[in-house]
């Protein structure tokens, strides 16, 4: 199914992404290795053995990303013109290896570009693990085609 043009997005409506996802230590140690990012707390057993979390947790921004991507086919897959921001990120839970994750969109806000041809929605992002715990929200602002702009915008 194709994303969401501007039109169709509706303002307090919510979006249960049905796909999902279980996190493996191979996911993060991958995100890790190509964002360079050799936090001990993410990649070293023994390391987050003595934390206050007792062992490794997956990388914040992996959760982050992850959950764009689950959203995107019932939100902006083919639809969108571009990403403007992701603001007012948490993690108020960690995220360990093994947790599967769900996402939640709730459309914040939207409205026409000044041109009128392309339309700007905000989105409240929410990510539970599976214990139904809040691990990461996020707001994600983007420009949404309009549906009889789409061939023009897409030429």
């Amino acid at each position: 199914m194709p994303g969401l043009y501007y039109e169709e997005f509706e303002i307090g409506e919510s979006i249960e992404h049905e796909r999902r996802r279980t996190i493996s230590e191979s996911d993060n140690q991958r995100f890790c290795d190509m964002t360079m990012n050799q936090q001990p707390l993410h990649l070293d057993e023994t390391f987050a053995a003595d934390t206050q979390f007792g062992e490794r947790l997956v990388n914040g921004i992996y959760t982050m990303a992850l959950a764009v991507g689950i959203s995107i086919p019932e939100t902006t897959d083919g639809t969108i013109v571009a990403n403007l921001s992701y603001d007012d990120v948490e993690h108020p839970q960690p995220v360990f290896h093994g947790d599967t994750i769900r996402v939640r969109s709730t459309v914040t806000d939207k409205r026409e570009t000044s041109e009128g041809e392309r339309g700007i929605v905000t989105m409240d992002v929410e990510v539970f693990n599976q214990d139904d715990d809040l691990v990461c929200s996020f707001t994600r602002t983007v420009l949404s085609l309009k549906r009889e702009h789409a061939e023009t915008d897409e030429s």
